[in-house]
């Protein structure tokens, strides 16, 4: 069985360390930088406990390495930019584990140096399309070091190449964006907080958010929000320190020392900081004709707010290594069935997990009361739904899980 994977981002390192032990299986995964270009590694991010979970059920020495790389998320805490506290949620009563907190490139690092040899770098995709015999097998032609290769006859194409897929847009094309109304700045300070800021934290001034916690080694992740029209451009007046210090001053007295301290290190790091706007897309774990499966951002484009980002492409990843694990062992090598097992196992849990996010921004919506919003969120109904998107993985296997 030949399987290539486009992108060893967070998806396509799990899967590749996976599938790469696997007897009678080529494996080729292709990525684009090189082994130590972070580059485009973007800043800081918090897992959501239910990745742990999966991670731990599918491999636990990854695991094992990423919890060492990290430190964990054990709290959520929302305020006002005065001080005032309005949610405290310690995660073990709606989640069986920790989550974690961790730089991209540490992730990255530790993801990609766990599939090892199966990765190969400096990959740029020069096209992707059927094989000239049908039958659902693709083909890909690459660079690498300027030298052009041709992988022929690929049983199963993976695209975890992310929310911009070249996989995707080759078949069925990129799908519009659906953009949710808010605006969000990242960044990524070096920690000198005196311990102001540790585990996740955010802030509201009305519907403006400053979220922060502390990644190793010794850094501060830094999130900031502010309502837009949907699909309307960013304007260049937004990302000056005037109007961000103006955002988060609360209306009536002095911000609270942590975020004081925030407003200060986001304004001095304003001309490295990340701009985007929020956004979901249709879900596609496979095509219909052609035996190529999507994982991660390139499957589903989500909101980040309840940081199920990575954490939704962590729970793929292992429920595709599960099921074609188990499939190939015992024989079953039609790759339209695991296209079909995974759809199963992932499209309702993801349609979930992005209805929640989209559910849960709603104290970042233009007019949005934080007070109001976030009472609602220390209710019953909410907490459910966050137990179930922490506890309940869904990948599409109940048998004992082979070490790699």
């Amino acid at each position: 069985m030949k399987i290539v994977i486009i992108g060893a981002g967070v998806a396509g390192a799990i899967l590749a360390r996976r599938l790469a032990a696997l007897p009678g299986v080529e494996l080729h995964c292709l990525e684009r930088v090189g082994p130590d270009d972070h580059s485009e590694a973007g800043t800081g991010l918090n897992v959501g406990p239910n990745a742990v979970k999966a991670l731990r059920l599918c491999d636990a020495a990854l695991a094992a390495e990423v919890e060492a790389a990290s430190l964990p998320w054990q709290h959520w805490q929302i305020a006002l930019t005065d001080g005032t506290v309005l949610f405290d949620l310690p995660l073990s009563q709606v989640a069986d584990n920790p989550g974690i907190r961790i730089r991209w490139s540490e992730l990255y690092r530790v993801l990609r140096e766990g599939a090892g040899a199966a990765i190969r770098y400096g990959c740029e995709i020069a096209s992707i399309a059927a094989a000239t015999g049908g039958g659902g097998r693709t083909a890909v032609r690459y660079l690498q070091g300027g030298v052009e290769h041709r992988i022929d006859d690929i049983d199963l194409l993976v695209g975890a190449d992310g929310r911009y897929s070249a996989t995707r847009a080759a078949f069925s094309g990129l799908p519009e964006p659906r953009h949710v109304g808010v605006a969000i700045l990242r960044t990524l300070v070096p920690d000198t907080s005196a311990g102001l800021i540790d585990d996740y934290g955010q802030w509201f001034n009305g519907p403006h958010r400053l979220l922060a916690f502390r990644v190793p080694p010794g850094h501060v992740y830094i999130a900031a929000t502010c309502p837009v029209e949907p699909g309307a451009p960013l304007r260049d007046e937004w990302k000056t320190e005037a109007a961000m210090r103006a955002t988060y001053q609360p209306a009536q007295g002095a911000p609270s020392a942590q975020v004081q301290w925030l407003m200060d290190a986001m304004c001095a790091n304003l001309p490295h900081s990340h701009w985007a706007r929020m956004q979901e897309s249709d879900v596609l774990f496979g095509e219909a004709d052609a035996d190529v499966m999507y994982l991660g951002d390139s499957a589903h484009g989500m909101a980040p707010t309840l940081g199920q980002g990575a954490t939704q492409a962590m729970e793929d990843a292992c429920a595709a290594a599960l099921i074609l694990e188990r499939e190939i062992r015992a024989g079953r090598r039609a790759p339209r069935g695991w296209l079909a097992l995974v759809d199963a196992a992932r499209r309702e849990r993801i349609r979930f997990a992005m209805a929640l996010s989209i559910t849960a921004t709603d104290t970042m919506l233009a007019g949005a009361d934080p007070v109001a919003g976030t009472r609602w969120k220390t209710g019953p109904a909410f907490l459910g739904d966050l137990s179930t998107l922490f506890r309940d993985v869904s990948l599409g296997q109940h048998e004992p899980v082979p070490a790699p």
